[in-house]
């Protein structure tokens, strides 16, 4: 450990939900003798996502890692539990819609599979629980534009004309990471010819927490259930169509939008602004370099058909932390290439499936061919019939099968 101040154990590149929990869990893992640098371009990232209108499913796995690192009890209040998941798959024109799947949101012990929980509201607990933290330094507002991985250390290039140096750096900073580019970890993706559009909405009937997915010819729809009867809509339009649509005013915004419910919650306000965004994939070909690792989007951007972004993001988490922290405690430095070697085999296989999955099922149920629709209906159909089957489903999505890190088992590192 040295005193110089440019020097650090660990440098995190984004204050991202994976950079946050990534120092919460190392500083509670291995106490303040710990030097941790948190590069970002906004002072206090919770204020840069104030105007965020998207929301997240944080599933039973990445719960128990907010729990673990004790965060989510700065956002409990603000968590909508889902209590049902439809599922149905037609053309916007069809006059009935079905409804061919339904999950009851549980898990095996009865609890709720998932949370609706608010960027904005998720973003102010992670930073809540690190703000004050005496091993993290802030290095913000700044940029790392640069990197070199030595034999010894990490030199990190900032936009500022500074550098400093860690034993070990990881890139939180999302699909475009400088930094991995920097590494020379090439990547592999696709664009969808979709965007991303969300919007946060107020119902005049109660939601009652049904989480709905509704498939359609030019992307998945989505009402999600939030506190105080909102819901966050996210659906994925084809270009031309999403162009469209984001052009309408308001109140012909809300008509689309309740066009695809179908009246269901009765009379629908905007709340806050609509946010788009063009939708891809991009996954790293390998997730560890000599001194630094990639966890988040940085390592696996994937299509948002399931909401797992961030649960994935979670799960990177939860295992970096754990095979730092057995690397430290037997006297090994973070960028030990053993313990790296140990995060990108525990990481790749679940990340690179699950981006399967989803661009899968995105792909599966964006052909607009009446037989397809009725092969899937079918499909659905069987699926519904199986409780087991939907139990195993529910599990998976939950992020409580495999290989599981102690974090999102619920304990402590």
């Amino acid at each position: 450990m040295t005193d110089n101040p440019t020097r650090f154990d660990i440098a995190i590149s984004g204050a991202s939900f994976a950079g946050l929990a990534l120092a919460r869990g190392l500083s509670q893992a291995l106490g303040e003798g710990l030097r941790i640098a948190v590069i970002d371009r906004a002072v206090a990232p919770q204020t840069a996502a104030a105007d965020d209108s998207r929301a997240f499913a944080i599933w039973a796995g990445a719960k128990a890692v907010l729990e673990s690192l004790g965060v989510w009890q700065h956002l409990a209040d603000d968590a909508e539990a889902m209590t049902t998941i439809e599922i149905s798959d037609s053309a916007l024109s069809d006059g009935v819609r079905p409804t061919r799947l339904t999950y009851d949101a549980k898990t095996a012990d009865g609890t709720p599979s998932a949370y609706m929980v608010p960027s904005a509201v998720l973003h102010r607990a992670l930073y809540k629980t690190v703000a004050t933290d005496a091993a993290i330094t802030w290095i913000a507002p700044a940029e790392a534009s640069g990197l070199t991985l030595g034999d010894y250390a990490a030199t990190i290039a900032l936009n500022d004309g500074r550098a400093i140096e860690a034993s070990l750096c990881v890139a939180a900073e999302g699909r475009q990471s400088k930094l991995r580019q920097a590494a020379g970890i090439k990547t592999m993706g696709w664009g969808y010819a979709q965007r991303g559009i969300v919007a946060t909405v107020q119902f005049e009937r109660p939601h009652n927490g049904v989480a709905i997915q509704h498939f359609l010819p030019g992307g998945p729809f989505a009402v999600l259930p939030l506190k105080d009867n909102r819901a966050c809509i996210t659906w994925s339009s084809r270009d031309a169509e999403a162009a469209r649509v984001l052009l309408l005013d308001d109140a012909a915004f809300l008509e689309e939008i309740d066009n695809r419910i179908g009246g269901r919650f009765g009379a629908i306000t905007l709340v806050g602004k609509r946010q788009s965004w063009p939708l891809d994939v991009k996954m790293a070909r390998d997730l560890t370099a000599k001194r630094f690792a990639l966890i988040g989007d940085a390592a696996h951007g994937v299509h948002p058909i399931a909401g797992q972004g961030v649960n994935l993001a979670f799960r990177d988490v939860a295992a970096l932390v754990e095979v730092l922290t057995d690397a430290a405690r037997i006297g090994l430095d973070f960028g030990n290439g053993p313990a790296l070697e140990r995060y990108a085999r525990w990481r790749r296989f679940d990340s690179t499936l699950s981006a399967a999955a989803y661009d899968g099922l995105n792909r599966v149920f964006g052909v607009d061919n009446a037989i397809f629709r009725a092969a899937r209906g079918a499909g659905l159909g069987i699926v519904d019939q199986i409780p087991q089957l939907k139990q195993m489903i529910m599990t998976e999505a939950a992020g409580l099968s495999g290989d599981l890190p102690k974090l999102v088992r619920g304990q402590r590192v």
